[in-house]
């Protein structure tokens, strides 16, 4: 597996996990355009690499994402107001994030949120897109954007699909600020941790479920669900049924299957 040269991630391949680290703290790890490109690139470049089975997404110095970076949208401001001719710079710039979360919204593989300190705006919509999210009390969630006098754009979709309607409403339209235990219970992270020690111990057990899942079993459901809404259920269970039939046949399914009658972990689960 190559992976592309980043300014802004760390990357860290540990077996079959990606540990992916959002890395300019100076700004609280906000999202840059350039990190936005980085991000899509690196999450192209493992989409077909089945070794990889999980992503962990966190931020570098204990937090998570305040968002989008302010440069930015300073220099698509300067753009538009010199009259640029061709494309909106305002627009490619929040597309660009659309199309990013869309991405990690569908990625085959497991992807964890670690969520510390910030998680704000365009963070916040990265929790919302991870199969599985673990926060500190502590961390500070939040969609301040409307009272910057913007939107929630690209992210808005997936709020609503996390928690509900709703709920949504009411923080988006409140710009509401709220911590770790209100995230836990709303949905938007599933685990909740007192301190550092404790969210890495639980980081250690979801990955050691993951790695106890079949790889192929797993991508195949994590697409199984996500098209769930998306097209008519008849056809949805017709080619569910399929998936099952191939996934019994093949050697996965044999393997897990002999290792469920021998009583034994079966050769994805081993070290």
């Amino acid at each position: 597996m190559t992976l592309p040269a980043t300014d802004t991630l760390l990357l860290e391949p540990a077996g079959f996990v990606l540990h992916i680290t959002l890395n300019r703290p100076q700004v609280k790890n906000a999202m840059s355009l350039h990190m936005v490109q980085e991000l899509m690139a690196v999450f192209d470049a493992i989409k077909d690499e089945p070794e990889v089975r999980a992503v962990v997404l966190r931020g570098a110095e204990h937090t998570f994402c305040a968002g989008g970076d302010i440069k930015d949208m300073a220099n698509a401001r300067a753009h538009a107001t010199q009259g640029d001719v061709g494309e909106d710079p305002f627009f490619e710039l929040n597309r660009a994030f659309g199309r990013l979360i869309t991405q990690v919204n569908s990625a085959p593989q497991v992807v964890i949120a670690v969520l510390e300190g910030a998680v704000l705006g365009g963070g916040f919509g990265l929790a919302c897109v991870s199969d599985v999210a673990l926060t500190l009390a502590s961390a500070k969630f939040g969609l301040p954007e409307t009272g910057l006098g913007i939107t929630p754009a690209q992210i808005a979709p997936f709020v609503v699909q996390r928690i509900g309607l709703t709920q949504a409403r009411r923080l988006a339209l409140l710009g509401a600020r709220f911590d770790g235990t209100e995230a836990v219970r709303l949905g938007i992270a599933h685990t909740l941790c007192e301190d550092s020690h404790v969210l890495n111990s639980q980081l250690d057990e979801v990955l050691q479920q993951i790695k106890r899942c079949a790889p192929r079993a797993n991508r195949t459901t994590k697409q199984l669900l996500l098209n769930v809404g998306q097209q008519p259920l008849e056809s949805l269970l017709d080619d569910a049924a399929k998936n099952f039939s191939a996934a019994i046949r093949s050697a996965e399914g044999q393997e897990g299957a002999m290792a469920f009658i021998q009583k034994r972990l079966p050769g994805w689960a081993q070290d």
